[in-house]
């Protein structure tokens, strides 16, 4: 089996994007993520390949429309200066901050993609009939977790990719010695805040429903831009997150 043409075309996007950035001088911050997303979306389609998914056919759909979001709002910024809340503040870092390094932005772009736009993701490609069937519920959960797995199994080699890109003094002692812990770290923060993005993702689909999905998206995207804002702030990002968690997560109702 191989990844259909869109997830395809999507690889192709990507690759574009990036050497983009990395031609132009002033983007090359924008760059940090989106070579570390390119690099796990070439894993997800490896996986597919592989058969490691319930469903491929859908996974490379959400997958899609997942990174869509993230790219559209990248070509927003890049034309005009606008995007999302979340995306925002995390592109307005890689623009301002020269001083922050590499593995700051990467935490960035992941919090702003996983808070905002998977729930949007997963809302695109289940409808809210198959919200109510538990059966297939399952089997998006299922494939939804082992998103999770290629996430963490990735942590280790992403992490030298980072060290690889780094200037002198973008890490410091405390950070060397936290390295084992930021690896273990990112892993935990990953699920937790996964595991957010499937009720939240849930609290949308009622809205949907209800008529109220716009009202609901507003908070989602005030609540996601004020965790990238928090972890934009100096001081040890892995401390942070032990202490606030890398989710967000919508209140159940208006009130």
């Amino acid at each position: 089996m191989v990844p259909d043409a869109p997830l395809q075309e999507l690889i192709a996007r990507l690759e574009s994007m990036l050497r983009r950035l990395r031609e132009h001088p002033g983007t090359e911050s924008r760059a940090f993520f989106l070579a570390t997303y390119l690099r796990t979306t070439r894993a997800v389609a490896d996986d597919i390949v592989a058969g490691a998914f319930v469903d491929p056919d859908w996974v490379a759909q959400w997958d899609v429309a997942f990174a869509s979001l993230y790219l559209d709002a990248l070509d927003r910024w890049n034309a005009d200066g606008t995007a999302p809340e979340p995306w925002r503040v995390a592109f307005a870092a890689a623009d301002g901050d020269e001083h922050l390094p590499p593995l700051r932005h990467v935490l960035l772009g992941m919090n702003a993609h996983i808070n905002y736009d998977l729930p949007q993701a997963l809302l695109a490609v289940i409808t809210d009939e198959g919200f109510d069937d538990p059966t297939l519920l399952d089997r998006r959960r299922t494939d939804h977790q082992q998103i999770d797995e290629i996430l963490a199994s990735r942590v280790p080699a992403e992490d030298r990719e980072l060290r690889s890109v780094e200037r002198p003094g973008d890490r410091t002692l405390l950070d060397r010695l936290l390295t084992p812990f930021n690896r273990s770290a990112t892993r935990r923060f990953l699920k937790e805040a996964r595991a957010k993005v499937w009720r939240n993702t849930l609290l949308l689909s009622q809205a949907r429903r209800d008529g109220r999905l716009q009202d609901r998206l507003t908070e989602l995207e005030a609540l996601s831009g004020q965790r990238v804002a928090d972890l934009r702030e100096p001081g040890q990002v892995v401390f942070r997150l032990a202490r606030k968690g890398f989710g967000v997560e919508l209140p159940t109702n208006d009130g």
